[in-house]
């Protein structure tokens, strides 16, 4: 299969001023991709909060640096906003341990695993799902990586914002396909 990456435009925010531009974008959406990344943990009972999160939008892929605090009240606002619908996938974990960073109510989260759950799909994962329906393949290069230095790398960007931008076109194919 050939393989899927986002090539379009990825803002990496970092700061208030680069958040307000993307909550214009985002604001404007009906629905957003929406995926998390987290430090690695390689001792057993270690475990990290998540460093960075990726919305996408049918313009842009906004990769938020959620260690800044200054960022919480507006990632609040996205995240309990009912009329952006946040789509990914195996969001439950992600949920919890932005919760754990900063208070929100979850609303307008759509789990696509869950979805394709009850659509018969055994294969939910965000990678086997881009397989199974948009016929292209995401590596995991990536994956395992430092989410929270101080700068990504361009593979890192790559990766964080394909997996957002697919999770919006895995939401979109659904829908085509009366899924939702």
């Amino acid at each position: 299969m050939p393989i899927l990456r986002y090539e379009g435009s990825v803002h990496i925010v970092a700061a208030q001023p680069q958040l307000e531009h993307a909550m214009q974008d985002i604001f404007q959406e009906s629905v957003v991709g929406f995926d998390t990344e987290t430090r690695p943990a390689f001792t057993p009972g270690e475990r990290y909060l998540p460093s960075l999160v990726q919305l996408a939008t049918a313009s842009a892929v906004y990769l938020v640096k959620i260690q800044q605090r200054d960022l919480f009240g507006a990632m609040r606002q996205i995240l309990s906003s009912e009329k952006i619908i946040k789509a990914g996938v195996s969001m439950t974990d992600d949920i919890r341990d932005l919760q754990r960073l900063f208070e929100f109510d979850e609303r307008s989260m759509v789990d696509l695993g869950k979805i394709a759950r009850r659509n018969g799909l055994k294969q939910t994962g965000v990678r086997n799902l881009a397989g199974i329906f948009l016929a292209r393949r995401i590596p995991k290069g990536a994956k395992t990586t430092n989410w929270a230095a101080r700068h990504l790398t361009p593979q890192q960007i790559a990766y964080a914002a394909t997996d957002a931008w697919a999770c919006r076109e895995l939401y979109l194919r659904f829908k085509e396909l009366n899924m939702i």
